[in-house]
């Protein structure tokens, strides 16, 4: 250290760190010999996280350019480095897969006003089945009773109360990365009302037989998104592992503020209900949203067995009827959580 060099005396510390030496003069000793290793670390982080800023602001912008709802959403991260989902994409309603048909509504209502005038009890009445709202637009039927809204026969216009999930989402929502090891999950950015329509689980409609082999290949991933529709028979299932909504992000609950209710619009064909989230009570503005995976909706009365629902989700190694999977641990703390989520 005692030749002259042009090197400043930060540089030479630096070169005696890399090279693991100790030097007296320069003041580099055994107790400071890894500074080097967390400054680098430290400028490392600095710039990735800066990176991941950007790509979750370029996707975030994505999102709100795809979405077809009026609600805005906000992407967060500030928990580590994992930036925006490889291979998903964002769509509005369901993507019709391979062997699988909708066939449109024939008829529509003649009504005046569905909720004070329904003619013939409106689209509900049509089905034999009830309005499902009120003036606001609140659910105020039992989960496990289909809601059947109008239609694009129907002589109403879109203004009318018995056109709620058809809407799409009406409030902010932040996709953020929760820091207990759970991904990504969804809060609101503005309260709930109880009762209130949140948002529709959205993917790719599929056979039962094709969700058995995707399940299988999902299990070996560790992380599938299946969801049976099995509210008459099970014959389709939802995957949103590639292509979904905001719905996606929504972790699991034993305790959950969302529950699931089966809507019929342009299709009535009962083997493919359209699945709404409606919130089970007032949501702060900022509180997660969540649903039980493992929801199990009973049949209100005798004459409505046929109204009864169990829904499977996978999300994240998680399973549903009719696939077997191993026992997932829960993590979701709540105070009556199941330890379990099957």
């Amino acid at each position: 250290c005692s030749v002259c060099c042009l090197s400043s005396r930060w540089r030479l510390q630096q070169l005696c760190r890399l090279e693991r030496l100790r030097c007296r003069a320069l003041g580099v000793t055994r107790r400071n010999l890894g500074d080097f290793e967390v400054e680098f670390l430290c400028d490392y982080k600095r710039v990735r996280k800066a990176e991941q800023r950007r790509a979750l602001r370029r996707w975030e912008r994505l999102l709100n350019s795809t979405r077809g709802h009026r609600g805005r959403i906000v992407v967060e991260n500030e928990v580590d480095l994992h930036g925006p989902p490889r291979d998903f994409v964002y769509i509005n309603e369901y993507k019709v897969g391979a062997g699988v048909s909708l066939t449109p509504v024939a008829v529509g209502c003649e009504c005046r006003d569905c909720l004070a005038e329904a003619a013939g009890g409106c689209c509900p009445g049509a089905s034999c089945n009830r309005f499902a709202y009120n003036a606001a637009g609140q659910v105020r039927i039992r989960a496990g009773l289909p809601i059947y809204e109008c239609n694009s026969r129907c002589r109403c216009g879109a203004d009318c109360p018995n056109r709620v999930v058809q809407r799409g989402i009406c409030y902010d929502l932040c996709i953020f990365r929760t820091g207990d090891g759970r991904g990504w999950g969804v809060r609101t950015l503005q309260r709930i009302r109880k009762n209130s329509f949140v948002m529709e689980y959205v993917g790719e409609i599929i056979t039962s037989e094709e969700a058995e082999r995707r399940g299988q290949v999902y299990d070996r991933q560790g992380a599938t998104y299946l969801f049976d529709l099995d509210y008459v028979e099970d014959v389709y299932t939802v995957d949103a592992a590639h292509y979904g909504n905001i719905s996606h992000f929504v972790n699991h609950s034993c305790d959950p503020n969302l529950q699931v209710y089966n809507v019929f619009i342009e299709n009535l064909d009962q083997r493919l209900p359209r699945i709404a989230l409606f919130a089970t009570r007032p949501i702060r503005a900022g509180e997660e949203l969540t649903f039980d995976y493992n929801m199990h909706v009973d049949p209100v009365d005798a004459e409505s067995t046929r109204m009864d629902s169990n829904f499977g989700l996978a999300g994240g190694a998680l399973g549903g009827s009719p696939r077997a999977r191993g026992r997932i641990e829960c993590k979701c703390g709540a105070a009556a959580c199941r330890k379990y989520l099957f």
